[in-house]
Order: C-alpha cells, then structure tokens, then sequence
C-alpha cells in the first residue's frame, strides 16, 4: 500500500476524517504509482445531510470503477473526505488542510451556496481547483471553479413560463434567506416580469427555522396562482406538511426540492401534490442510462434512500476531471483550463449528453420537468434537451480571456469589456 494511504488511514484514525477510496486489491495493484488525491468536503451530517451524502456515495462509486479499470494515467485515484457538517467554518478550515496539508490534486466540495462562498476565495488564494456539484443560483465567474450543476437560465426559463401559461401570473416565492435565495428570487422576479405577470408576495426564511403559520397566512391572503419553494433543508422542509395541514392547495414550483432532498420519498402524500420541479436527474428517470446508474449506485449502497441531481452531478464531475486529466496529460489547473477552452469536454452522463461551456465553466443540461402526483408519484410532463448554462457567457463573463473570480447576477453583471 502506498505511503500516501497509510498517511491517510493514519489519519482517519487520530482525527474521525474519513477517508475513502477504492478497494484494498486495486489500491494494491496501482500503489506502484502516485495517487491523484481528491479532496472530498461534504455535508455528512448536519442539517443538509439528507440531500449531500449521496454526493460522497457517488463520488466513492466513480472512483472505485476508475481505480478497477486501470486509475487516470495509470495512478489509483485516492479520496481523502472530511465531513463539514453543514458549518461554513468547517469548510474554511478543511479547504485549507486538504491544499495545504494533503496536497489534494482537486477538491469536490460544498452543497449550500453559503458554503461555497466560504471556501471559494481560499481555494483562489491558494491557486486551487475546485468542482461544485450542485444546483445553484448561479453567476460564479471563476476559473478555480467547475461547477457540475444547474443554474437558473436552466431551471427557471423552463419551469416559470411553463407554470404561469397552466396556472397563471400571479406569483409568489418562498425561499430560503441566504445568498442562493435571494438571487434565485432575483431570477424568478425577472422571469414573471418577462413573462407578463406579477409578484403577488415574496419571503425570505432564515435557515433552521421550522414554523411557517405566519407564511401560510400570507400566501392565502395573498392568493397567488402558485408557489415558488426555495427552502433549503430539514428545517424548512417543514412547511410542505404545514402548508397541507392548512388545505393551502396551491400547485408549487421549485428548483431544488425533490431533485435534493427527496421530499416527495420522505413526506406523506398528498403534502407534496402539484409540485413541479426542472431538475437535470432524479432517480425516477426512466432511461437505459439512468437505470444504468441507478442500478450500479444500490449495488454499492443499498441503504441509500434516493439517488438525487447532486449524486448524479458529482459521479459525473469525477470522469469529467478524469478525462480531462488525461487529455491535458497534466493534473496542473492551467493544462487541464487549456483543454477546457477548446469547448469539447463532454460525455453521455445518466441524465444525457453534458458539455463545459468553457466561458463560464458550467455544464449544459438535460432538464426535466417532474411532477409530483397525488400519491407523490413522479411523472414527467416535458423535457428539454441540451439546454446550455448561456448568461455568464452573455453577460460578459469569458474564462478563456479573464479571470475576475467573483459572481454576478442578473442586477450586477460582470463588467462589459
């Protein structure tokens, strides 16, 4: 075994980190070579556990293939994971320690935008690279970064013209009182405005707050057509069986819920009914490539409750950095940015086919439209294929030329050149 994974082990053991790889033979049969370490810092408990440990699971599960079919260049892939504990703080600290200290290769980290902001300029500080593989309200104009997930010119320019052409323009959101929140309801008030409609109530809720009678109170006054959800959470995931209880019976539009925390599996019907969500993967997606996935994932952890988006993000974020890797012949961030900026990095992921835009460095997306039913079964009234991550790029943000890293939103665009 190599000295690298005995560090490591060694480490698990005096601190709690936990440190994943690849099974023991294969590490064996590669140990001739030096690991290409992969930082791993996600939530595997605290209150968004629910939504990012299968982001670990699926991370491990694309490794260990990697590892069985020969490694990246030949060198076993090594995982070394700490687990944040859905705390900012923890992020700041482990960032640090897997640059400095375990001179990790590339890091996939964070599930909550917070989170991401709170590691974002260590990893510019210290010249790294970073994979985040979540659904967010984008704008990230960095070239430290990758991100793997949907934004909003993916969820929101499908989901909300869709719902106010059923349902009509009277709107109201609900979202979760930080960074992603605020600017996701930015994207909702743009798109409604677009569209014809209008704002008929908007809230912000603070993160662990678990009542929601006062908003509840608000949206029936208010009567809106539906409901944009933007909570993040356990705790706010409260209000789905509250809003039931209280026969609110509007229809709901989200571009986080059941994609991530399954709310649909975890909740008693009917208290999730005429939820629609635009998510890039859920479990439920009924294609040879999903079933594919879906299959290998509970063959490696049958206690996984559901195989959601920011699993599928990161399985995929792992043999897109592999084929990168190999292409630039290199695991330096300035050779694997090269072959970004030649705008072919793809590969036919369990959602469909997914590329780099090498502008902004997110990814385009196959985006469904899910559905949940009375009996939170999930059907799919529309899908759109190929759909790319195009504001960053329009809005004046180009990684082949500058590197700003900051983020921008719809009122605060990057600087026209």
């Amino acid at each position: 075994m190599s000295k690298s994974v005995l560090r490591g082990l060694r480490a698990a053991a005096l601190t709690g980190t936990l440190v994943l790889g690849s099974p023991l033979g294969s590490q064996l049969a590669l140990a001739a070579e030096n690991p290409i370490k992969l930082g791993v810092l996600e939530d595997q408990s605290g209150d968004f556990a629910a939504a990012t440990i299968g982001k670990v699971h699926a991370i491990q599960l694309a490794a260990d293939e990697i590892n069985k079919a020969g490694g990246i260049m030949g060198r076993p892939l090594e995982l070394v994971a700490y687990d944040t504990q859905s705390d900012n703080t923890r992020y700041q600290e482990f960032m640090r320690r897997v640059l400095q200290r375990d001179k990790v290769d590339v890091v996939f980290a964070g599930f909550s935008s917070a989170s991401r902001e709170a590691y974002r300029p260590i990893v510019d500080q210290f010249n790294g690279f970073a994979f985040y593989n979540n659904q967010y309200e984008g704008g990230v104009c960095d070239g430290h970064m990758i991100v793997t997930g949907a934004v909003p010119e993916q969820q929101f320019s499908t989901l909300i013209p869709y719902m106010m052409e059923k349902y009509g323009k009277n709107v109201y959101t609900l979202a979760a009182d930080y960074n992603f929140g605020q600017i996701s309801a930015e994207w909702v008030r743009k798109i409604v405005k677009e569209n014809g409609g209008k704002m008929a109530g908007e809230e912000f809720i603070p993160l662990g707050v678990s009542q929601f009678s006062q908003s509840i109170q608000n949206i029936q006054k208010a009567k809106p057509d539906f409901v944009v959800t933007l909570l993040v959470g356990t705790a706010q995931a409260s209000y789905y069986e509250q809003a039931a209880s209280a026969n609110v019976n509007l229809p709901m539009a989200s571009s986080v819920n059941v994609g991530q925390g399954y709310e649909h599996k975890r909740f008693k019907p009917p208290s999730l009914k005429d939820m629609y969500v635009t998510t890039n993967y859920i479990e439920e997606i009924d294609s040879p490539k999903s079933k594919e996935f879906y299959a290998k994932f509970k063959a490696k952890f049958p206690s996984e409750p559901y195989v959601n988006q920011e699993a599928e993000n990161s399985y995929l974020a792992v043999y897109l950095y592999k084929q990168m890797v190999e292409r630039a012949k290199s695991t330096k961030r300035e050779e694997i940015r090269k072959v970004i900026a030649l705008g072919d990095v793809c590969m036919d992921a369990p959602e469909g086919k997914v590329c780099i835009d090498p502008k902004s460095q997110h990814m385009s997306h196959t985006i469904y439209l899910a559905k949940v039913g009375a009996d939170h079964s999930i059907s799919f009234p529309k899908t759109w294929e190929d759909i790319k991550p195009y504001w960053l790029g329009e809005a004046g943000c180009d990684l082949t030329k500058k590197d700003p890293m900051a983020q921008y939103t719809p009122s605060n665009p990057p600087p026209k050149p």
